[in-house]
C-alpha cells in the first residue's frame, strides 16, 4: 500500500512573531520552523497503516529550501521517501495543484493531510487536492480501517457525534489531531534519513489567479471599565447578564 502524506512547515509555536515592513506577512528570517502538528498526526497514521498492511510512506511538501528540514524529520520518523516541491510561498489553490501534479505520477493508494495548518488554519488543502485529482475524500478523521480495495473511516461531528463511512480506494483523508500518540525520531532513524531519497521537483503552473494577503495586523488592545449602580444583588445580576450575553463567557 502506497501512502502519501502532505506536510506543511510552520513557525515554531513559541516563536515571537513580527509583521514585516510591508504588512503582508511575518518576518521569517529569525524564525525556527517545525512540521505542522496536524500533519504530524497524519504522518503517524500513515506509518501505523504501513506497519499493519505493508507498503511505503512518502512525505511531500511545497515550499522554499528550508522545507527540506521538515521532510528529513519525516524520513527520520520512518517515511520511506520524500518529495520537495521547490517553490516560494503559494496560496492554497496553487499548493494543492502542485501537490496534485507531483502525486499523480506516484499514483498513491491513500493520501493523508492534517485537518488544518497551525499558521493559516484554512483546512482546505486536502479537500481541494482531492477535487483536483478526482478522488473521494473525507475530513476530520478519527479512525482508519483498511479493507481490500476500500476504507472504513470514522469522522468527528459536532456535540460528540461520529459518522462511519465506507469509501473506495484511492482516496484523500484529512486527519484530526490527537488520533494517535506521536513518535519521536530515533538516533538510528535520523542516521537512516540521510540516506533516503529526497526528490526535488518544480511547482506546477496554475492559470487561475492566486489569492493575495494584502495586509495583516495585530488586533487592537483596549480596556473598558463599567460600574454597576445599586445594591450588591442587582449589581451581580447585571454583571452575570453582561458576561452571558455580551462577553459570552458563561
Amino acid at each position: 500500500m502506497k501512502i502519501a502524506v502532505a506536510i506543511k512547515q510552520v513557525p515554531l509555536r513559541d516563536s515571537p512573531l513580527r509583521i514585516n515592513t510591508a504588512g503582508t506577512w511575518i518576518e521569517e528570517d529569525n524564525l525556527s520552523f517545525e512540521i505542522n502538528e496536524p500533519d504530524a498526526y497524519a504522518l503517524e497514521e500513515a506509518l501505523q497503516l504501513r506497519e499493519k498492511h505493508g507498503g511505503e510512506v512518502i512525505v511531500i511538501s511545497a515550499g522554499p529550501a528550508r522545507v527540506a528540514q521538515s521532510l528529513r524529520e519525516g524520513l527520520a520518523k520512518g517515511a520511506d521517501r520524500a518529495i520537495h516541491i521547490d517553490v516560494a510561498t503559494l496560496d492554497i489553490l496553487r499548493v494543492a495543484n502542485s501537490l496534485a501534479a507531483a502525486l499523480k505520477a506516484e499514483a498513491p493508494d491513500l493520501i493523508l493531510t492534517g485537518l488544518q495548518s497551525d499558521d493559516l488554519g484554512y483546512g482546505q488543502t486536502g479537500v481541494i487536492l482531492a477535487e483536483l485529482m478526482g478522488l473521494p475524500h473525507s475530513t476530520i478523521i478519527m479512525q482508519v480501517e483498511v479493507q481490500p480495495g476500500r476504507l472504513r473511516v470514522k469522522r468527528e461531528l459536532e456535540d460528540g457525534w461520529f459518522q462511519h463511512i465506507d469509501m473506495p480506494l484511492p482516496a484523500v483523508l484529512t486527519i484530526q489531531s490527537g488520533l494517535n500518540k506521536l513518535r519521536y525520531a530515533t538516533l538510528m532513524g535520523i542516521k537512516k534519513a540521510k540516506t533516503k531519497e529526497l526528490k526535488v521537483v518544480t511547482a506546477a503552473e496554475v492559470a487561475q489567479a492566486s489569492a493575495v494577503i494584502e495586509k495583516i495586523y495585530a488586533p487592537e488592545k483596549n480596556k473598558q471599565g463599567q460600574i454597576f449602580d445599586g445594591d450588591a444583588k442587582s449589581a451581580a445580576a447585571k454583571l452575570v447578564e453582561k458576561l452571558r450575553f455580551e462577553a459570552r463567557v458563561l
